[in-house]
């Protein structure tokens, strides 16, 4: 069973973040964060990967390049849920399941007024 927690909105669906280790943003790095829309993360991040690649020396450059890589693999989740709560999502549950879908059914089941929510929050323009 996986963690995720559940990020909520007025007038919009809940959001599902995964806990844990991350091995798209371990593989993918800053395009993974832009992908999962925490775009100042990603910047910051391809940014220092440049200034790395830039000033570092090679033999050093390629440890910093992994050590972020690393890091950006352990937190990633973490900039995630930041980038959501900057957009006015605050972190209201805790859930489990195999996966998403498992963990926004039991989200549903604990929270019923979360289902009309994301019902009109879909069909609104």
């Amino acid at each position: 069973m996986r963690i995720w927690t559940a990020h909520e909105k007025l007038h919009a669906s809940p959001i599902l973040v995964r806990e844990g280790f991350s091995f798209g943003a371990l593989v993918f790095g800053p395009a993974w964060l832009a992908a999962q829309g925490a775009w100042i993360p990603a910047a910051a991040s391809l940014i220092l990967a440049i200034l790395i690649l830039v000033l570092a020396a090679a033999p050093f450059s390629v440890v910093l390049i992994v050590g972020l890589a690393v890091v950006l693999g352990f937190s990633g989740r973490d900039l995630v849920r930041w980038s959501i709560t900057r957009q006015g999502y605050l972190e209201t549950n805790v859930v489990m399941g195999r996966d998403e879908d498992e963990a926004q059914s039991r989200l549903f089941e604990a929270r019923p007024d979360l289902v009309e929510r994301s019902m009109v929050a879909e069909t609104a323009p």
